[in-house]
């Protein structure tokens, strides 16, 4: 892929790039001004999962305890209530996403801790944290119940800085700062290349800005086994739309055209697609509406599937889905 680059305006400078494959593409540069970003913390790469004895009990549990909550579940290969308990909490812990690890310590190979700690029947399940036991459950547990234990005992994963400065930036982005949005999704993307939401950020920025060939640069950069995350598939969503509405000219020339015909289903759903790309939003629901009270079958059922695309485009709880799902409803259900 040749290296081309969508700048930002003045006053910018230090572009960076996202790699794909062995070439690379140059989205934009960063300001001169752009924040500093804290350094993303060192993750514990550490198995979830794993079993333990006596002699590393201490490091695996205790010691270990003292960074991340440590479930250990106290079992026994002839215990029926062990093996239908296990997978339901290893599934648990898994889906914790790092809050809580598991060690498991099989009480007839090494019996001296459980002794120690009074575990008289499996299965026992004791989280650890700081070093020391502080909560725990006897026998099989549903996994409502098991959710609930590791929601009340697990630690709180480290704030990721740039995780919390593309929340930042989205968050200026809704509120009309585009600028100071695409510097900050620039700023992360200086670190982490391949920082998924904040090249969905910027691509969003360029739509902003009406750059809709940039927004589509930085969209097709966006490796494949990112299509099918919801904020790719609705950046694709804005960015079809943004095409659509690039083709179909002025404003005031659809609205005339739609004034001289009011029947004229095409002019009106070109016109809802055109105000959408001024992002006036409930506007252009209201356009669509109009078709679907006048002729539902139009383009097999073109003017609701294209509120569907707005929809996706904007995210369920746009105030302007919600109106959009309100007026929708009030024909089909009516």
């Amino acid at each position: 892929m040749s290296n081309n680059t969508y700048g930002y305006g003045s006053g910018m400078s230090a572009n960076y790039t996202t790699t794909q494959g062995s070439g690379s593409q140059s989205f934009g540069a960063v300001p001169t001004s752009a924040p500093k970003l804290a350094p993303r913390p060192q993750k514990d790469t550490g198995p979830l999962i794993k079993d333990t004895s006596t002699q590393e009990f201490m490091q695996d549990v205790i010691e270990a305890s003292r960074s991340t909550t440590i479930l250990v579940d106290f079992w026994a290969p002839w215990c029926g209530p062990c093996k239908q308990l296990a997978p339901a909490l290893e599934k648990a812990v898994a889906e914790a996403k790092g809050r809580v690890k598991l060690v498991k310590l099989n009480i007839d190979d090494h019996p001296a801790i459980p002794q120690q700690m009074g575990i008289q029947s499996v299965p026992a399940v004791v989280a650890f944290k700081d070093g020391r036991p502080v909560d725990g459950f006897m026998g099989a547990q549903p996994a409502s119940q098991i959710k609930a234990f590791i929601d009340k005992n697990g630690t709180e994963p480290e704030a990721d800085p740039l995780d919390q400065a593309c929340e930042q930036a989205t968050d200026l982005l809704k509120a009309g700062n585009v600028t100071e949005a695409v510097q900050l999704f620039a700023a992360i993307l200086q670190q982490v290349p391949d920082h998924i939401p904040s090249i969905v950020g910027l691509a969003n920025g360029a739509l902003a800005l009406e750059q809709v060939d940039r927004a589509r640069a930085i969209f097709d950069s966006l490796p494949e086994e990112s299509l099918g995350e919801k904020d790719v598939i609705a950046l694709k969503a804005s960015l079809e739309l943004a095409e659509q509405s690039a083709d179909l000219g002025d404003l005031a020339e659809l609205q005339a055209k739609l004034d001289a015909n009011p029947e004229d289903n095409q002019a009106q759903f070109d016109l809802a697609i055109a105000l959408n790309g001024k992002n006036r939003r409930e506007e252009a629901v209201d356009q669509l509406i109009a078709i679907i009270k006048r002729d539902r079958e139009w383009n097999e059922d073109g003017a609701r599937k294209q509120l569907l695309q707005f929809f996706e485009s904007w995210g369920v709880m746009d105030p302007s889905s919600v109106y959009g799902r309100r007026q929708l409803s009030s024909i089909l259900f009516a």
